[in-house]
């Protein structure tokens, strides 16, 4: 049951809308540990408290353009994907300009083969698909965040989002097969 002391999502938008932070506090609180656990599976976890924040500082400046407060998780989850993009994208500029002064061909994030605990291989599985696949399968099947949902976040169509959650889940099951794990 909603009251005063449990406001609505929507009523804490609007009422952020109109520059109550006490509001946008509760949304925090509210959304933070999913949005977290989002940019760990997209990003990892060298820089996540920062990501968290880039996060939110946007939601936070871009709240007063929200036209449809009823969709802010779908909003919200749309600025992580954006920042986690951000981030993969400056972490393969950083790369490529490493290897370029080093001239080497080391990569230090080889997966040790003998991992048993199986967060770590569905970590590791993770990393073997692409951005999108990842993303699709991060926010689907690990958020729960329903099929069309995901469309809207990624701007993508639903068809686009099925076939990537079909595509990431048999390389993720070949994965998990090659290292042990009997499905």
């Amino acid at each position: 049951m909603l009251t005063e002391a449990n406001p609505s999502e929507i009523e804490l938008v609007k009422r952020c809308q109109k520059g109550d932070q006490e509001s946008f506090r509760l949304l925090y609180r509210r959304y933070q540990r999913r949005v977290r656990s989002t940019l760990y599976q997209l990003c990892g976890d060298s820089i996540l408290d920062d990501l968290v924040q880039e996060v939110f500082f946007r939601a936070w400046k871009g709240l007063p353009t929200l036209r449809k407060p009823k969709t802010f998780s779908t909003w919200l989850y749309r600025i992580c994907w954006n920042v986690a993009s951000d981030q993969r994208r400056a972490f393969a500029q950083l790369r490529e300009q490493h290897q370029t002064l080093s001239q080497k061909q080391s990569n230090p994030d080889h997966p040790e083969l003998n991992q048993m605990h199986y967060q770590d291989l569905v970590d590791r599985g993770l990393k073997t698909l692409s951005l999108e696949q990842r993303a699709v399968i991060v926010l689907h099947d690990l958020e729960d965040i329903p099929q069309k949902e995901v469309a809207q976040i990624l701007n993508i169509p639903l068809g686009t989002v099925k076939s990537r959650l079909f595509h990431g889940r048999k390389v993720l099951r070949e994965f998990l097969k090659e290292q042990g794990v009997v499905l």
